[in-house]
């Protein structure tokens, strides 16, 4: 086989691997450790400094730049633990869990205790800082307090599917990237996803959120 041949077969081999975008660089650039418990949203405080966790059995805040609890926050709403919907208030001094039922628990970040009135607090952020948060515009008021199974990132989009799988598809719908979590165990487990600044964040179901540094 001449050098030209061989060229041109090594070509045809690495042309599928070659074409792949790099949406965002693996492995991850940092994780944080919540506790055992499947991952199910986020959101980052107005400041940026702080990440709330939903989890399957209550929600967790913490201290983004040290990785260390601030507060844990039970839930415990209609028969349910799970907290399906998390975000802050747009000052940052509150935090709200949403359950599978929709039921609605408000907290004080400060003192890390329930607060009992919801209509005293305003939960819609204003434009700038949603788009900041690389949330979805079209979504209503309220969801755009917290991701999507569905993020921007650049000029493409990250979705999620089973077992926590994220695929990154350009503007013709063709996938460029994959996340897989073979630790997984969950089929149902939808990866929650987030852009802050240059990171995309990413909940396991085993408590982990991952975060991806977006070249």
């Amino acid at each position: 086989m001449t050098f030209r041949s061989l060229a041109l077969a090594l070509t045809a081999l690495l042309f599928p691997f070659l074409c792949l975008a790099q949406v965002v660089l693996t492995p991850e650039a940092r994780s944080i450790r919540t506790s055992k418990a499947e991952v199910v949203a986020l959101a980052i405080s107005p400041r940026g400094d702080q990440l709330l966790v939903g989890l399957d059995k209550g929600a967790e805040l913490i201290d983004l730049e040290s990785g260390k609890r601030i507060h844990a926050f039970p839930y415990s709403e209609d028969g349910g633990t799970a907290v399906y919907s998390v975000g802050f208030n747009e000052n940052g001094e509150y935090v709200v869990l949403i359950g599978y039922s929709g039921k609605r628990t408000v907290w004080s970040v400060k003192s890390g205790k329930q607060e009992k009135v919801l209509s005293d607090h305003r939960w819609v952020p204003d434009p700038r800082a949603v788009k900041a948060m690389g949330l979805d515009m079209k979504n209503s008021t309220f969801d755009r307090f917290y991701q999507q199974s569905e993020a921007s990132v650049g000029n493409y989009s990250a979705r999620t599917g089973k077992h926590g799988l994220v695929e990154f598809v350009d503007a013709e719908g063709t996938v460029v990237q994959k996340l897989e979590f073979p630790d997984s165990k969950d089929q149902h487990h939808r990866t929650p996803l987030l852009v802050h600044e240059d990171h995309l964040l990413a909940g396991t179901d085993s408590g982990s959120v991952l975060f991806y540094s977006i070249p």
